[in-house]
């Protein structure tokens, strides 16, 4: 490769590592209702750059979701690393919870129906076999109520994700709120826990439940 390529090479990631900046920003402050050409300005290139780069948002959305993705992985992977099983989690839980907070594009990407199964797939393959280590540690150490289930860590943060999405603007940290309730009904250490009224879903069940919204738009 001459010098000029690779000078190309570099100015071209360079500028799409702008736009995803740029995206990562516009989606956090404004959600998903922006524009290629909204991600263009913002990131200081011409709109010609842009559509260089991605064909289309839905491309630059594919992009931001898989650096998400990354990042609820690693928190996975440092919250295995915690010595204390319950600490462990609960962490899991509050950091995840705190980047979709800051992330107001976040819990929208997650729920775009037109992200591709390939994307939720990924989910499943990277983050959902970390969730069950975590749990299955917590339980082995006896810190979590022996019914509870991987699967109930989903609809723990889709219930968070609820309560955060109507009082963001309000009182952004209520969620923590109900989740410090929640996290205090499946610890471990209570002698008599209120048997659960209905058993947990298996993860085919919990996939079907997160994505049968997504099953009635366009995937690609």
């Amino acid at each position: 490769m001459t010098p000029a390529a690779r000078s190309l090479r570099r100015d071209a990631e360079a500028n799409r590592q702008r736009l995803l900046d740029a995206a990562s920003e516009l989606f956090a402050e404004r959600g998903l209702d922006v524009t290629l050409n909204d991600i263009a300005h913002h990131a200081g290139v011409g709109v010609g750059t842009a559509y260089r780069r991605f064909p289309n948002k839905e491309a630059v959305i594919d992009a931001v979701f898989e650096q998400r993705l990354e990042a609820v992985e690693a928190a996975a992977h440092e919250a295995l690393q915690v010595p204390d099983a319950w600490q462990g989690l609960a962490q899991y839980l509050q950091r995840t919870l705190r980047l979709q907070l800051a992330d107001r594009g976040l819990d929208q990407i997650l729920n775009d129906r037109t992200l591709g199964d390939v994307r939720i797939n990924d989910v499943r393959v990277r983050i959902a076999p970390l969730v069950v280590a975590l749990v299955d540690r917590a339980k082995e150490h006896g810190a979590v109520r022996r019914d509870f289930a991987p699967t109930d860590v989903a609809f723990i943060q889709t219930a968070m994700s609820a309560v955060m999405e109507r009082t963001r603007d309000l009182a952004p940290t209520l969620y923590e709120r109900y989740l410090t309730m929640m996290l205090d009904g499946v610890r471990g250490d209570r002698p008599d826990p209120t048997p659960l009224p209905a058993h947990a879903l298996n993860s085919e069940t919990t996939h079907l439940a997160m994505t049968q919204k997504r099953r009635t738009g366009t995937t690609r």
